[in-house]
């Protein structure tokens, strides 16, 4: 399938497929995009909820490494430990890395190494990427995972239920229902009203937020 590196609104690029008609984060700004979905409504949504000395990242889908980047950035800013877990079975090629502008687009240029050892780590392994922050990444189909109360907090970041609905049932948010920890929440930039409906039925409370730039809405599910 063809891939090229687009630029977004905000300056930070993605990846898009044409064939798809999809990208890896959304053409109205992919760092705006990820701060707010998974940085906002969700990591600093569940620091308000509760204090944590450290806590646990399951992401769904680790693609470009954005949001795993920008959770380093703000584990190092708040002095937080993170245990970083990201599910990709398709991972990113290296020559893309390479022009992926992520460090440059945030003003992070100092941290730009911090990005490359993100993408460098051993698959399958844990990786100190900081005193503060571990990544384990693990190429693997979503259906195949299995861990049970393990994870604070799920940025649930699939490609959209409209090119691959099968990531978005009923089956697979019962397994990140299992995943999370009591009180857990899981983020996504989604609102179908069928994806809301799965998560429903899987068990988690479930409330519309207001979107990112170009998104009226994204949703937001709690395990109680």
């Amino acid at each position: 399938m063809e891939r090229k590196i687009i630029k977004t609104a905000d300056g930070s690029v993605t990846i898009h497929l044409p064939e798809w008609n999809e990208q890896y984060h959304s053409k109205h700004g992919a760092v705006q995009e990820a701060r707010h979905v998974f940085l906002k409504m969700g990591l600093h949504a569940l620091l308000e909820k509760k204090k944590f000395s450290e806590l646990s990242i399951l992401e769904i889908g680790f693609g470009t490494g954005l949001n795993a980047f920008l959770t380093f950035l703000e584990a190092e800013r708040l002095r937080l430990k993170i245990s970083y877990t990201g599910v990709e079975a398709y991972p990113v090629a290296s020559e893309e890395v390479k022009l992926l502008n992520y460090p440059e687009a945030v003003q992070a240029e100092d941290k730009a190494e911090y990005f490359q050892k993100l993408h460098q780590a051993e698959w399958e392994k844990n990786t100190e990427v900081s005193q503060l922050f571990s990544l384990k990444k693990q190429q693997k189909k979503f259906s195949r995972i299995s861990d049970t109360e393990l994870y604070d907090l799920i940025y649930f970041d699939a490609f959209g239920a409209r090119v691959q609905p099968e990531l978005w049932t009923e089956e697979i948010f019962a397994l990140m229902f299992q995943a999370l920890k009591p009180d857990g929440i899981l983020v996504t930039y989604a609102a179908k009203g069928s994806v809301r409906r799965a998560m429903l039925a899987s068990g988690f409370q479930v409330e519309k937020l207001p979107g990112p730039p170009g998104k009226r809405e994204m949703l937001r599910a709690v395990k109680l």
